[in-house]
């Protein structure tokens, strides 16, 4: 037997969604990928936070809507227990302030359910790679609301943002992530190996004390370490 074909081990998914319909569509769009696997379907929070005590998970595909709680709730529960799982959301909300929470919370990616239902296994997959997935109008809102002004910060909040201190490739690195670059992508931009940009993200997460590209970018600009990079743009 070929050894690369006994090493293989698909992407486990796992996917949190009360609307049977959905969850049908997405189910089947992820069994129809030869490299993902149907970890588990649940339909509200509290049986999947507690299948994620005990069960092996690499994405997570979480609606915020659930009849019994919050997908934040999920998605927090998720970063604590599985800290190296991709997280994507699947939502109606458009809201800004779902979406801040959802990324502060450690979501990589955020999609909106009016897009078609089997294009979602392409978009774990990109996410596994590095990209952050979002729709169209979340991510205008995203870029928008990094090119915002920010007020003054206050002289101790100076202080405590002067302690972090980011190299110039790491700021270009963050630079791209913000604009949704896969790992590849941005080796091939800068000419270096994928080890090497998964190394300067190691150093990054370290420094901003973060565990998601979502939360490195927002944390980033509340710092005022992308504030060049998004007048430029």
């Amino acid at each position: 037997m070929n050894a690369s074909a006994d090493s293989f081990q698909p992407i486990r998914v796992l996917i949190v969604e009360d609307d049977a319909v959905t969850r049908t569509a997405l189910s089947l769009s992820i069994q129809a990928e030869p490299t993902l696997m149907l970890a588990g379907a649940f339909d509200s929070m509290q049986p999947a936070l507690e299948w994620m005590h005990t069960g092996a998970m690499d994405v997570l595909l979480t609606d915020l809507g659930l009849p019994d709680g919050s997908g934040v709730d999920v998605i927090r529960a998720c970063r604590r227990l599985h800290p190296h799982c991709d997280i994507m959301v699947l939502t109606m909300s458009a809201n800004e302030a779902d979406v801040v929470a959802c990324i502060e919370a450690g979501a990589c990616g955020y999609l909106l359910k009016d897009g078609p239902k089997n294009d979602i296994a392409r978009s774990v997959l990109s996410m596994r790679e590095g990209g952050s997935p979002m729709s169209p109008l979340i991510a205008r809102m995203v870029l928008e609301r990094i090119r915002a002004p920010k007020p003054s910060p206050a002289p101790h909040e100076k202080k405590s943002r002067a302690v972090v201190q980011l190299t110039k490739r790491e700021i270009a690195i963050l630079d791209l992530i913000a604009r949704g670059e896969t790992y590849g992508n941005i080796a091939t931009m800068l000419s270096v190996s994928v080890g090497t940009v998964q190394t300067h993200i190691k150093s990054i997460y370290s420094k901003l004390s973060v565990h998601s590209r979502g939360e490195a970018v927002f944390e980033a600009q509340r710092r005022g370490l992308l504030k060049r990079n998004a007048e430029s743009t």
